[in-house]
């Protein structure tokens, strides 16, 4: 059985400048994955018609799937939908049902008047098939030419993964015979990348040719992930499970997780088990470890809430840090943070508390505390804990870097709880 492919095109100069972050070609990646497609190149283009124009030949070359968001809009710097036209020899007709779709939303949801701006988002090029989009104004359009498929979607992502579940990927699954494609993942943590390859040498040297294994380092931990690719799913998921558990059974002694989890969830699910509640008390991360654990559903069963610290003063008067400590050992310090928990703990009676105050850069370091210098403190009914760490990074990465050791850190605490072997 032959693989299928797939190019993802984004357009827009916002995504080419940074300003805002491209999660579309990611999100459609992992679908076409899960259907047993594999995506050939994801590019980005410019709001510039050569540009655009050349991604769509040199992409058709590649892939007989072509995935294009972005550029729908009502503005003069939206091109897609006129280049599309021209591209494949068509005039911009009315599309009354989008018609009635968009006065509907004006008149009815929106509010609003609508001007002739917004009616055109109901013309489409009279040689595309019309993807109803229930989320907004502009319409999804599929194209072919010489047996490939061109499908155009808003750049909005709740508006692409609209269409994409209701049109495009049912349509693909109906269109092409792909194969089986499958990953299992795990999560190590406290051995490096080089360390972990060394490892498990012969288990990678004796997977088959139909499975690889990929090293993902991140935040100081490494994921494993292997990834399977076959005809037969049955066949295919029992020698994925047969290698994964093997490779589950050697990293023990550093394993996290066997499941594609973040850190904050890990933490959720195993307080969650216990019927136990976590608080946090944040300086230098300014609540971003609430933030992820906060993100998930079902968090609520499980975490009370936050204090965030940022000012001395705070910590004084809310968290009870003394004045003496704050003066002589700083507030980057072991006994700072270790009041910081305790007093969290209290605050909020929970059964755990995560405290944590460091020096994110780019300034406020000195020689004796660096940039990326962290302390972590933990707190329990048994007692309390602390860490330090020293990280390298600029200042939004070792605030990431922070929140994760934080959890990671109150992982081992609370496996080791549960095995009884309490070491404050």
């Amino acid at each position: 059985m032959e693989k299928v492919f797939a190019s993802i095109i984004t357009i827009g100069d916002e995504l080419l400048i940074g300003q805002v972050i491209d999660t579309n070609s990611a999100w459609m990646a992992q679908e076409l994955n899960k259907a047993g497609i594999m995506v050939r190149n994801r590019v980005a283009v410019g709001d510039v018609w050569e540009d655009i124009w050349q991604a769509l030949d040199e992409e058709s070359r590649k892939s007989p799937i072509i995935l294009i968001t972005g550029g729908l809009g009502p503005t003069a710097d939206d091109i897609t939908k006129p280049l599309l036209c021209e591209y494949f020899g068509g005039k911009l007709v009315m599309h009354e049902e989008t018609l009635q779709h968009v006065t509907y939303l004006f008149e009815k949801v929106f509010n609003r008047p609508m001007i002739e701006r917004n009616r055109k988002q109901a013309e489409v090029p009279d040689v595309c098939t019309v993807l109803k989009n229930a989320r907004g104004t502009a319409p999804g359009m599929l194209f072919e030419k010489n047996g490939t498929l061109f499908i155009s979607m808003p750049g909005v992502p709740h508006e692409m993964k609209w269409i994409m579940d209701y049109h495009v990927l049912p349509m693909l699954a109906q269109r092409f015979t792909t194969g089986v494609i499958r990953h299992r993942t795990l999560l190590t943590a406290n051995i490096g990348e080089s360390f972990l390859a060394e490892l498990i040498k012969d288990l990678e040297e004796a997977l088959p040719d139909y499975i690889k294994l990929a090293y993902l380092p991140n935040f100081g931990m490494v994921r494993l992930r292997l990834t399977a690719q076959g005809t037969d799913a049955a066949t295919l998921e029992a020698a994925l499970e047969h290698h994964f558990r093997l490779l589950v059974q050697r990293t023990k002694d550093y394993l996290v997780v066997d499941e594609d989890l973040p850190m904050e969830l890990v933490v959720g699910r195993l307080l969650q088990a216990r019927n136990q509640t976590i608080t946090t008390a944040e300086s230098c991360t300014g609540g971003y470890i609430a933030h992820l654990i906060t993100s998930h559903s079902g968090a609520s069963a499980y975490y009370k809430g936050s204090v965030v610290s940022y000012d001395n003063a705070i910590k004084e008067s809310l968290l009870g840090v003394s004045h003496e400590t704050l003066t002589t050992q700083g507030a980057v310090s072991e006994e700072t943070v270790v009041q910081m928990a305790s007093s969290a703990r209290s605050l909020m009676q929970t059964d755990y508390a995560i405290a944590v105050s460091g020096i994110m850069g780019p300034d406020g370091g000195s020689t004796e505390k660096p940039v990326g210098m962290v302390w972590v403190g933990l707190a329990w009914a048994e007692g309390v804990r602390a860490k330090k760490f020293q990280f390298r990074f600029d200042r939004k990465r070792n605030i990431e870097v922070t929140a994760t050791q934080a959890l990671n850190f109150l992982r081992e605490l609370i496996v080791e709880n549960s095995s009884g072997a309490i070491q404050p």
